[in-house]
């Protein structure tokens, strides 16, 4: 099978994006099923290499096309954002948020002109990006604006639990009344179509309530009767497999148990908690993570996009200390959702052609 390309940014040099990426690419198993490209800035990766103490050697290329995948060699195309000690680990600023910025934009247009199969994000700092001119509250509306996508949504998964998410960095009070039959209906949508792109080809969707206990008939809330089940009923009549609205309590144990594929949560916070419960091992004894798995997809667009689901850990930036874990689930998830699509593409074509 030939190896596609894939787009990795390095995400804010201030973090330890271009560590957990640096690290990441120390894995044969990586090149075995691709051909890695980072899109940063030398500098930052430079340092990444030396204070990580590994033996790869960085490779600097002016396109895409020019990358071997060649194991050993971290190939990366440099933007020059960033000066030698332009920048200082752990902190905010708006050079790292420019520059972290510039590397997503460069890898949509790559994505999008198919020189890339996929992007796989390394974390970024909304404070910096925001800092720098940028007022996004994250890589999930980045892709959306820069693709021209109105109807996604964030997905996260960790082995076998999965979270979809009908609204994401708003205030909660905003979260509630943004809760409406047409976004629910569509992210129940989207939650099928994630499924499917990671593989899973008849998925079960559970659908949490906004309310405890789904407001019990009414008791503590509406939004169960009025635009949950309305949107569910709706989602049933076009063939796809889903229950609910069922308890939030319980809902993602479900899932986890097998009886669900995946749950469609209603605000960022009661899907991102369960899922992280999930993915993260922390270390008693060495006081740190010991494992930090789990990955972030935006599901909707017209290009494939996983990440890192983590943020930029300031705290530990510029150590060495950083786990690539959820990085390597990155770029596996990136590649079997860029197979699958380009799978679903001739497949389209080949009906096509018999028509």
């Amino acid at each position: 099978m030939e190896r596609k390309r894939i787009a990795i940014t390095m995400g804010d040099p201030a973090g330890i994006g271009p560590e957990i990426v640096v690290k990441a690419l120390t894995e044969r198993s990586v090149y075995e099923r691709c051909i890695p490209v980072v899109i940063g800035d030398y500098e930052a990766l430079k340092d990444a290499v030396r204070f990580s103490g590994i033996s790869s050697v960085l490779r600097e290329i002016q396109s895409m096309e020019e990358a071997v995948g060649e194991f050993g060699q971290i190939e990366y195309i440099n933007l020059n954002y960033l000066k030698p000690g332009g920048w200082n680990y752990k902190e905010n600023s708006a050079v790292c948020g420019e520059a972290s910025f510039q590397y997503v934009v460069y890898a949509i247009r790559l994505a999008m002109e198919g020189k890339a199969a996929a992007v796989i994000t390394a974390p970024i700092s909304k404070e910096a990006i925001n800092m720098a001119g940028h007022h996004y509250s994250g890589h999930t509306e980045i892709f959306a604006e820069y693709t021209g996508t109105k109807d996604y949504a964030m997905l996260l998964a960790s082995e076998n639990l999965r979270v979809i998410h009908v609204t994401t960095h708003c205030a909660l009070s905003e979260a509630c009344r943004l809760i409406r039959r047409d976004r629910v209906l569509t992210v129940i949508k989207l939650a099928d179509k994630g499924c499917r792109m990671l593989g899973i080809d008849h998925p079960q969707i559970g659908v949490a309530g906004l309310n405890p206990h789904c407001s019990e008939d009414g008791l503590f809330g509406t939004e169960e009767a009025s635009e949950i089940i309305p949107a569910i009923q709706e989602a049933k009549k076009l063939g796809i497999k889903v229950e609910g609205p069922e308890s939030p309590d319980t809902v993602f144990v479900k899932c986890k148990a097998g009886m669900y594929d995946i749950v469609v949560a209603m605000y960022h916070d009661q899907g991102h908690i369960p899922l992280k419960l999930n993915a993260f091992q922390w270390d008693e004894e060495k006081g740190q993570y010991k494992s930090v798995r789990g990955i972030n997809c935006t599901i909707g667009l017209p290009i494939v996009r996983a990440s890192v689901d983590h943020g930029t850990a300031f705290g530990k930036a510029g150590e060495g200390r950083a786990n690539a874990d959820s990085m390597l689930d990155a770029i596996e998830a990136g590649l079997r959702m860029a197979e699958k699509q380009n799978f679903d593409q001739e497949a389209q074509l080949c009906v096509a052609l018999q028509a």
